[in-house]
């Protein structure tokens, strides 16, 4: 395998100061998708040098995979401050602020757009898959004058592998290539590789592209997000058009509060969304399996698919032609095996916003500002930003992620001041109640109390609100 060098730096020659080694060499930004590509618009703005890599092979690649989904999220939350800014300068309009993208259209309208910016196109690294980062000639055990060393990118491309030096690192990856296991032990299913044509990742196009899969058919979606209740509402729409096609959700909660939401949703789409669903529940058109845990999947006759396990402690299977996976997602942390990570040991996140966003703490996901600070590992100069700072939680949105690398690149910039100056401000859900499993395997509902909007106090000058 050939290695090349895309970025080689001496050692410090005597009399030379060592963090020498860092000037000229530019930050690194995984991914190329909202919150990579902000980041490099906010490194640029502050007179940062930035290269970008990009595992698609254009911007908002992950993007593109649901781009016949459409957000929640109006546009005038979508959009990054300094990207916009960079895009106004080469003469973007700004879409209707108001207007419900699909994922396609923030592709088309605002991630290529912005990669294409002459600041932008020539940093971006495309089909450039980041495989690993550590520091020049050090691995994770070696302290002596860490902070001074350059970071050093292993990278994949079509050509070969290639190898990049950085000041420092934004691991912006995301984790839609990561999906949690289907199994309620986190696992997946052990003949995954025979299911393969059974089991689908979250967010199918039911009524494009995957459409025969699903037509005539009976599926079971499994997972309380947001994604599933896209799909559930999409299949429901084909079974109206395709006779035969049937719909099973299954989740482990006692109810789906968090999907059904609440009239008081501030992101009134997505309480629509959650209405919706909650109506084709009542309605019949969609079957909802509560409380039920999920042990393994096995092929059975005619190509369908067993789903086996527990539901209210006695043994329970439910079959189907395909099972949606829409349980969620994690990080990919493998190739961040040499960094000096500090990760809470359950939700995977940075330690310090593990306690802001553990849905085990925060039931309908109270989210307070957050910044550098909670961001900060102990590899100097190293930050996980995006939905992939957010490790197993599950509340994230593209604000949060903008506001990190806001002040990330403020702290690298030298603004120490301003990078902790950190607001935050997310739309309600109005559900502040979940049921969340005890330890002996039974469930229990919690509802919030009524001193803070989630159960918890909330801080009076936080900027934060519940449920994001």
């Amino acid at each position: 395998m050939t290695i090349t060098e895309l970025a080689l730096t001496t050692a410090p020659s005597v009399g030379r100061s060592p963090f020498d080694r860092l000037a000229g060499l530019p930050v690194a930004v995984i991914g190329a998708g909202p919150i990579g590509l902000a980041a490099a618009a906010h490194l640029l703005e502050r007179g940062l040098d930035v290269v970008v890599f990009e595992s698609g092979a254009s911007a908002g690649a992950a993007v593109q995979s649901w781009g016949h989904t459409r957000l929640f999220s109006p546009w005038d939350v979508l959009v990054d401050e300094a990207a916009a800014r960079l895009l106004e300068q080469n003469g973007w309009d700004a879409p209707v602020a108001k207007r419900l993208p699909f994922g396609r259209d923030l592709v088309a309208g605002y991630l290529v757009p912005l990669a294409e910016t002459p600041a932008l196109a020539a940093r971006i690294r495309y089909d450039s898959r980041v495989t690993a980062v550590s520091r020049q000639g050090m691995d994770r055990t070696r302290s002596n004058n860490r902070a001074t060393v350059p970071f050093l990118l292993r990278v994949q491309t079509p050509t070969g592998t290639v190898q990049q030096l950085a000041r420092a690192v934004i691991d912006a990856s995301g984790t839609y290539a990561t999906p949690n296991g289907l199994l309620s032990s986190g696992l997946q299913p052990v003949a995954a590789a025979e299911l393969a044509g059974n089991i689908t990742h979250a967010l199918p196009d039911v009524l494009g592209a995957d459409r025969a899969q699903f037509a005539g058919k009976h599926t079971l979606v499994v997972g309380a997000g947001h994604s599933a209740a896209n799909t559930l509402l999409k299949l429901a729409q084909l079974a109206g058009e395709a006779p035969g096609t049937s719909i099973t959700w299954a989740v482990r909660s006692v109810s789906p509060v968090r999907v059904f939401g609440s009239e008081n949703d501030e992101l009134a789409a997505r309480g629509r969304l959650g209405t919706a669903v909650h109506d084709l529940v009542r309605a019949g058109k969609i079957t909802l399996i509560d409380r039920f845990e999920i042990d393994d999947v096995r092929s059975v006759a005619d190509g369908r698919a067993e789903v086996i396990g527990r539901r209210r402690r006695e043994v329970a299977s439910i079959e189907a032609d395909v099972v949606v996976n829409a349980t969620g997602f994690r990080p990919d942390l493998d190739m961040l095996r040499e960094m000096r990570l500090s990760l809470d040991e359950i939700v995977e996140a940075p330690t310090k916003l593990a306690s802001l966003i553990d849905p085990n703490l925060h039931s309908c996901g109270t989210v307070y500002p957050h910044g550098v600070d909670e961001l900060a590992h102990p590899e100097p100069n190293f930050y996980i930003a995006g939905m992939k700072s957010y490790g197993r939680a599950p509340t994230f949105l593209l604000l949060t992620g903008y506001e990190q690398v806001r002040s990330i690149a403020d702290e690298l910039a030298g603004n120490t001041e301003a990078a902790r100056i950190v607001q935050l401000v997310l739309p309600e859900t109005g559900v502040c109640s979940t049921a969340l499993p005890m330890s002996d395997g039974t469930l229990a509902a919690e509802e919030a109390s009524e001193g803070g909007s989630c159960g918890v106090p909330v801080p009076a000058a936080s900027g934060g609100n519940c449920c994001s």
